[in-house]
């Protein structure tokens, strides 16, 4: 199985590619395409992994109806059966891997709900005691489960790359104080039943981001959702505070670029075939661990 790293549908209106998705105008809709690309520290890789597109299209769709009770989301149909007549020539590229959506006028913050300490949370804890200004209890490890969630909101930066984390008196001067708390309120919601479901499953879900906009209708729930890519996501069992967890993120790909000590400067080095098929191996396993399925490529 070879990796898809670019899409091409003709004719139809190409709007922009993501680190990992080709986003395409269908109508009043859009059409989003996961493809195979990997990206780390900020680069999209030279290599791709065969079927991740797949995977994580699949995850989003198992969330996106465990989750409806709590928020619409922006799904119209993941059937290519059911798309324009003008993409039936294009199947292949888009089975299992694609979603026609609606348009929504998207909240510029993307909504982070962390319920253990990891990453930038981490970082900044062990300067300052908190998480995005949050005040937390002393003596907690890299690792550590919180009291409860916490909601930490972050914008891109200038550079359009980085996420920046922002205090909720920011998100409320971006967004309104109206909107704000109802987007605090739909992320703690929607991390709080995602994490329950993990727990059932064995894995601990340490924290994720939501992506929110608004229709005509009101707020709904768009983008990815609780994927191995917008989210860290733990073995239960192996859970120890303290340091690293197991994972069933690109965490692998990161040790390995790590490894080689790349400079994290363009161009993005290849992957080797060994790191490929663990890491493929990776996102199956956590679909698998998570929906109860087995996904075919």
């Amino acid at each position: 199985m070879t990796a898809l790293l670019t899409t091409n549908l003709g004719d139809t209106q190409l709007l922009g590619r993501g680190k990992v998705r080709d986003l395409y105008a269908v109508g009043d809709a859009l059409l989003m395409v996961a493809t195979d690309r990997i990206s780390a520290f900020d680069h999209v890789l030279a290599t791709g992994i065969p079927g991740k597109g797949k995977i994580l299209t699949q995850i989003s769709l198992f969330w996106f109806d465990l989750l409806a009770q709590i928020v619409p989301n922006h799904l119209i149909t993941a059937q290519v059966c059911e798309y324009p007549a003008s993409l039936q020539q294009y199947a292949e590229q888009l089975e299992g891997r694609s979603m026609l959506v609606k348009c929504a006028k998207m909240f510029p913050v993307e909504c982070v709900a962390r319920g253990y300490l990891a990453g930038s949370g981490w970082k900044e804890y062990k300067a300052d005691g908190t998480i995005c200004g949050i005040p937390l209890p002393t003596g907690l490890l890299d690792g550590s489960r919180l009291p409860e969630p916490v909601f930490t909101p972050a914008t891109k930066s200038q550079d359009g790359e980085h996420d920046e984390n922002i205090s909720f008196a920011a998100t409320e001067g971006l967004l309104g104080a109206g909107d704000a708390a109802s987007l605090k309120r739909l992320t703690l919601e929607l991390y709080s039943r995602a994490r329950q479901h993990a727990e059932s499953r064995g894995l601990i879900l340490a924290d994720t981001k939501f992506e929110f906009g608004r229709t005509d209708d009101g707020i709904i729930l768009a983008d990815e959702v609780l994927t191995p890519d917008s989210s860290r996501f733990w073995e239960g069992e192996a859970w120890k505070p303290g340091g690293a967890q197991a994972s069933f993120d690109k965490q692998y790909v990161r040790d390995y670029l790590e490894s080689i000590r790349w400079n994290k400067q363009a161009p993005a080095p290849g992957l080797p075939v060994e790191v490929v098929a663990r890491t493929q191996a990776k996102y199956l396993e956590a679909f698998r661990r998570l929906t109860g399925k087995e996904l075919a490529l």
